[in-house]
């Protein structure tokens, strides 16, 4: 197969569009990413990478705690608002008539909406030259019901997360296989 050589450029993906949820308990607010990932499996931590001038960062950093919600392949308009409007100027929670729910933490609310919400605490900041990356760990998991098996795991033909990348939104679609199927063969 031949490749093109092509500039320096993250061809990573997709990754999911999470929608970032924060809030310093006067405001909330939430920030399309989808520099988001696992970093520890035990504990459980994930990492999501901020530009230190966006409206979510101040409140991120001085509260210590996020919010990742995954939002399904349906809800590509949340997600593209979510990231291209300003908590500055905008509401997101109203303007999208989405439900803040408060779980363990303090100051970052869940999205009731997205089928997935994971709550993390602050535990590591990272600066980059362009972005900040948060470390949190995952303090507490939920999941809607109407994405779950009848063995309570997700079903991904139910769920749909949305994907992203290289500035495309992705509808994703499970292939059906678990880890580990080619020692099956």
């Amino acid at each position: 197969m031949a490749k093109n050589k092509q500039s320096s450029q993250l061809l990573m993906g997709p990754t999911p569009a999470a929608l970032i949820s924060c809030g310093n308990g006067t405001d909330n607010n939430i920030i399309t990413l989808a520099w988001v990932g696992v970093v520890n499996s035990s504990p459980p931590m994930v990492s999501i990478a901020v530009r230190p001038n966006r409206h979510s960062y101040k409140m991120i950093r001085d509260t210590g705690e996020f919010t990742v919600n995954i939002p399904r392949d349906n809800q590509v308009h949340i997600a593209d608002g979510c990231g291209t409007l300003s908590g500055r100027n905008v509401d997101k929670f109203a303007h999208f008539n989405l439900t803040a729910v408060m779980g363990t933490r303090k100051y970052a609310p869940m999205i009731e909406e997205c089928p997935i919400s994971m709550e993390c605490k602050l535990e590591h900041t990272l600066e980059l030259e362009s972005h900040t990356v948060f470390i949190g760990s995952v303090v507490s998991s939920y999941v809607s019901e109407e994405v779950l098996d009848d063995e309570g795991k997700i079903d991904f033909n139910r769920f749909r997360p949305l994907g992203f990348c290289s500035g495309n939104y992705l509808k994703t679609a499970p292939l059906n296989l678990k880890l580990g199927y080619t020692l099956k063969e």
